[in-house]
């Protein structure tokens, strides 16, 4: 398992819960279709945070990484109602960080692993 892990700061004249209604329209539609695993969608607590964090996590479980290339994949021919999907909910990002994050310690240890 592997998790997409996303920092977001909405655009400023983006509300709330309608960037939670737009997330929950695409990535629920994702996972349906077995394109993803699963996700979920926090919100920052009472503005307690540092200066680094943003006001949204979003967290999208993938079985590995083949399965999240499938994924980049399958959104490249996606249909138009994905289309439409996606951009409701990507219109009201600003900002987003992004990381590639698996469960540690894990059976096989790949800290030491490189191609060069």
């Amino acid at each position: 398992m592997n998790i997409y892990h996303c920092m977001i700061e909405l655009r400023q004249d983006a509300k709330a819960l309608a960037f939670a209604a737009a997330a929950e329209s695409w990535l629920s539609r994702l996972q349906t279709r077995g394109i993803i695993r699963s996700w979920r969608l926090l919100r920052r607590k009472f503005g307690l945070s540092s200066s680094s964090h943003c006001d949204f996590i979003l967290e999208i479980e993938v079985d590995g990484l083949t399965q999240l290339d499938e994924a980049f994949a399958a959104l490249s021919l996606s249909e138009d109602d994905d289309e439409r999907r996606y951009d409701q909910f990507h219109h009201m990002i600003g900002r987003a960080e992004i990381g590639l994050y698996r469960p540690f310690p894990d059976a096989a240890s790949r800290e030491r692993i490189a191609l060069i």
